[in-house]
This record gives C-alpha cells, sequence and structure tokens, in this order.
C-alpha cells in the first residue's frame, strides 16, 4: 500500500459528471476523466487491509490492492499490465460493471469503499492514451479452429485468450455489426460505441475474424460448424425476455426495452433510416415496467428522447439506504441506488403492480392499471399480495417491458446440435464447460442465465481454457 493513513485522511468522492442540463442534449458519455491528483488521492484510501476482500467481490479475482498501489505510486503502465492480468476488457468493466470488488471492500465495514471502478476504468484509458495497448499477436498458430457463437463480452473474452494461445478464432454474430449487447444494449451515454469498437480493432489486428450478420443455424448450418470448427463455444447470451401477461399487453406502443435501446443505438450509429417501426418516447407519457440497470437504461434513453413525464415501476419493496440485518459485509449490499439516469429526473415507485393496459380506439396504449402490494417471505419464497384501496391508474402512451430474461433464445443451431438445455432453461455443461455434445462449450448467460458482465468475462476466460486443454488432448 502507497500511503498507511491515506483512508483516514481522505474521503471518498464520485467520478466529476456533466451537468444534467448539457448531458440530455445528446447521447455522449455522462462522466468526465477523473483528474490525476484526486485520483491519486482515492488510491491511496486502499488499506493494508490484510485479506483483500475485493478479490473475492470480484469473479474475476481482480488484482485490486496491486495496482491502486500501482497508481498512488504513479506506475500506470504497471498498473495496466497487472489489471490486464485478469481481465481483457478493464475498459468495459470499468463502465459498466456495478462493481462488487467495492461491496466487498473492507473498508466498507464502517466507512464509504475505495472508488475502485473509477480507479480501473482511469487505467485503462491512459493506458490507450499513451499507446501503451497494442496488438499482440500470437508468435506461432496451432492452426486449430474454434467457431464462437456471440460477440458479447463471454464470446470476445473467449476470443481473445484462445487467440493468444495460438488458435485461430472466428466469432460469428446475428446483428449487422459485433458486440452482442455492448453495441445494442447499452446506451452510448454510458458505453460510447467508439470504445467497444478500439477494442475489437485491437483484437482484428491480433488475428480474430469477425463475422457479423450471421444468423448462425440459418446462414451457416450447425453441420457447417461441425465440419468447419475443432471446437464451438455457445456465447449467445441470454436473449430472451420476461414478458408482462396481463390484459392489454398486445396494444401497439408496449414494447421489450430491448427493442426500444437496439433502436435509440442504431440510431447514434446512422442506421435510423433503416427503422420499420420507430419507437420514440418523445412527447409521450412513459411507464418503465422493471427497476434494474436495464430500466434506468431505458429511463436515460428517455429523457434524451424528449419524453413528457416517465414513472419507473418496480415490484419490489423501496430499498434502505443502509444495509440490512440480513445483508451483512462481505455481500452484494441491496440498499437504495442513484443511477446517472435517475439523477436526471422521473418518477421511481415502489411495490406495485400492473393488473392491466388500455388502449384508445386505434389500438394504442393510453392508460397503465395497478395496484400497491406488500412483499411476504415463506419459505424461502417470496409472494405479493394486492393492498386494499391501492389501484391507480397512470398515464402511459408508451410502456417498456425491463423485467429481465428468462434464457437464452431456443434457436435452430441450438436444436441441431442437439444441446440438452438444463432445469433452469439454460444450456447445460459441465465442469470442463463442455455441453453434452463433444467439442461445443457453453459460456457467459446462454448457460449460466442473466448475470453481470464481470461473470460473462470470467466465464469466457474459463471456457477458453477448457478449449484450449480440449485441443491439446
Amino acid at each position: 500500500m502507497g500511503k498507511p493513513t491515506g483512508f483516514i485522511e481522505f474521503s471518498r468522492s464520485k467520478a466529476p459528471s456533466r451537468p444534467v442540463t448539457e448531458r440530455i442534449g445528446d447521447y455522449r458519455h455522462v462522466y468526465k476523466a477523473y483528474p490525476v491528483e484526486d485520483l491519486t488521492r482515492q488510491a491511496a484510501r486502499c488499506m493494508d487491509c490484510g485479506i483483500p476482500f475485493c478479490h473475492q467481490g470480484c469473479p474475476l479475482g481482480n488484482l485490486v490492492p496491486d495496482w491502486n498501489d500501482l497508481v498512488y505510486k504513479n506506475n500506470w503502465r504497471a498498473a495496466i499490465e497487472r489489471l490486464h492480468q485478469t481481465n481483457n476488457f478493464p475498459e468495459f468493466t470499468g463502465l459498466l460493471c456495478p462493481a462488487p470488488c467495492e461491496g466487498s471492500c473492507v473498508l466498507g465495514i464502517n466507512q464509504d469503499p475505495v472508488t475502485i471502478k473509477s480507479i480501473e476504468l482511469s487505467i485503462v484509458d491512459r493506458a490507450f492514451d499513451e499507446g501503451w495497448i497494442v496488438p499482440e499477436p500470437p508468435v506461432t498458430r496451432t492452426w486449430k479452429k474454434v467457431a464462437i457463437i456471440g460477440s458479447g463480452p463471454a464470446g470476445l473474452a473467449a476470443a481473445a485468450q484462445l487467440n493468444r494461445a495460438g488458435h485461430s478464432v472466428t466469432v460469428f454474430e446475428k446483428s449487422d455489426r459485433v458486440g452482442g449487447l455492448l453495441r445494442y444494449g447499452i446506451p452510448e451515454f454510458k458505453m460510447e460505441k467508439r470504445v467497444l469498437d478500439r477494442r475489437l480493432d485491437l483484437m482484428r489486428a491480433e488475428g480474430v475474424v469477425f463475422r457479423p450478420g450471421m444468423n448462425v443455424g440459418e446462414d451457416v448450418t450447425a453441420e457447417d460448424l461441425r465440419r468447419d470448427f475443432d471446437a464451438i463455444l455457445l456465447a449467445g447470451g441470454a436473449g430472451n425476455p420476461r414478458d408482462l401477461t396481463v390484459p392489454g399487453r398486445e396494444l401497439k406502443g408496449v414494447h421489450f426495452a430491448m427493442e426500444f435501446l437496439t433502436q435509440q443505438n442504431q440510431r447514434c450509429q446512422g442506421d435510423d433510416a433503416n427503422l420499420m417501426e420507430p419507437i420514440t418516447a418523445a412527447g409521450k407519457h412513459v411507464v418503465i415496467i422493471g427497476g434494474g440497470d436495464t430500466g434506468a437504461d431505458c429511463l436515460g434513453t428517455v429523457h434524451r428522447q424528449g419524453a413528457l413525464s416517465v414513472s419507473q415501476l418496480e415490484l419490489l419493496p423501496t430499498p434502505p439506504s443502509q444495509r440490512a440485518e440480513d445483508n451483512p459485509w462481505p455481500l452484494w449490499p441491496n440498499i437504495f441506488r442513484t443511477s446517472s439516469a435517475h439523477e436526471e429526473g422521473g418518477d421511481r415507485v415502489y411495490a406495485v403492480a400492473t393488473t392491466e393496459l388500455t388502449g384508445d380506439a386505434s389500438g394504442h396504449v393510453r392508460t397503465l392499471r395497478g395496484h400497491k402490494v406488500s412483499r411476504a417471505v415463506a419459505n424461502g419464497r417470496a409472494s405479493f399480495e394486492p393492498l386494499p384501496d391501492s389501484a391507480f391508474d397512470m398515464k402511459a402512451d408508451l410502456v417498456l417491458l425491463a423485467m429481465g430474461f428468462v434464457g437464452p433464445e431456443k434457436s435452430r443451431l441450438l436444436t441441431d446440435l442437439d444441446v440438452r438445455m438444463n432445469g433452469r432453461g439454460t444450456v447445460g455443461r459441465d465442469d470442463r464447460w463442455m455441453t453434452n455434445v463433444p467439442g461445443v462449450f457453453a459460456a457467459g448467460d446462454m448457460q449460466r442465465g442473466q448475470s453481470l458482465i464481470v461473470w460473462a468475462i470470467d466465464d469466457g476466460r474459463r471456457a477458453a481454457a477448457a478449449i484450449d486443454t480440449y485441443l491439446k488432448d
């Protein structure tokens, strides 16, 4: 550690952000670069805790105290080398991860935790600015061929690792551009796509082949893959959204969150002319059903599109401001959080359930009906009961469903490969990351279910190691 008394001398501070009035007028990144002097003080708060629980809080096992210390000592090049040892894409996690490492920070027992996520992002941004991150193609090739289905964080991490091991990697992506949800699910104000493209350009220079616009199972068959590749990795994510089963669901103006977010990302990339049925919040009363990160992404996008009003509904009760007794450190703190999108406006309504959507004569949604609920837990299972005399109506010209995902889409590829699904509706695999089909592996949300970007990257890295072993046997 660089400064033994740093956690006593300095308090936690957030990364500086652009004013709300400025940032809702564009889709550029919300946060500014952290001043180096301020960041050094934040790194100095990393204490000599003895057992760094941040390691277990992060699925990647990032060496957090090491690179905090290196930043404090102004040794940034060593910091990026240490960061890349465990994480292929620190710029993605530094922008998008909810930072479970901070939830496990020892300093967080009785103070605010270290700003680990901001330090991580600053390290990788500095490294790119200085030209320290350059293509590193493998010295030799094995000429073993691996097909990776899906170009989200799991697929990209596996591709990077397998390519470094000397294997020939081809990544198939059904969308017209590479990146999966990083490309079309994450708004520009959270991660500008230049950040994604910068890393993809490096991977191309290192020898990874990307084939966008390929719906594997249709444009490329399972038989083609088994014939042309020595191993296949299924990393297509868990894109099957949870639906709302209430009367009026079929009305116009009711959309899944990913339909809405994808369209705005297409607009930001200049593809708006290709949109057959544009979805926009401009001049509308918007209701977002779902209080998680995807709902917040919709919220920030709705602000920028110029909605008249926006409400975000959540079935669960309002989280506490501090850890509850049944949520001790170092578990992830289930507390009330305010994202940049929430800072920009909108109402958050907790402990409510939607019962019906009604529309006008043209079949377009105009009203959401619901009621307040109380939550009870019995035998580990939660139930929600309506509260008497709590029914309400809410204006709703656009309803966005952001209630999470239930598993991978049931594609023709999975059927043709004869891959078995498990009881959770995801792709089954063994402890070698292999499915029931020899040579076919699975990683990321496709086998785990909806999860965090750090889990996806870690799964991709572990699956790549397993595939490398398989190819060498």
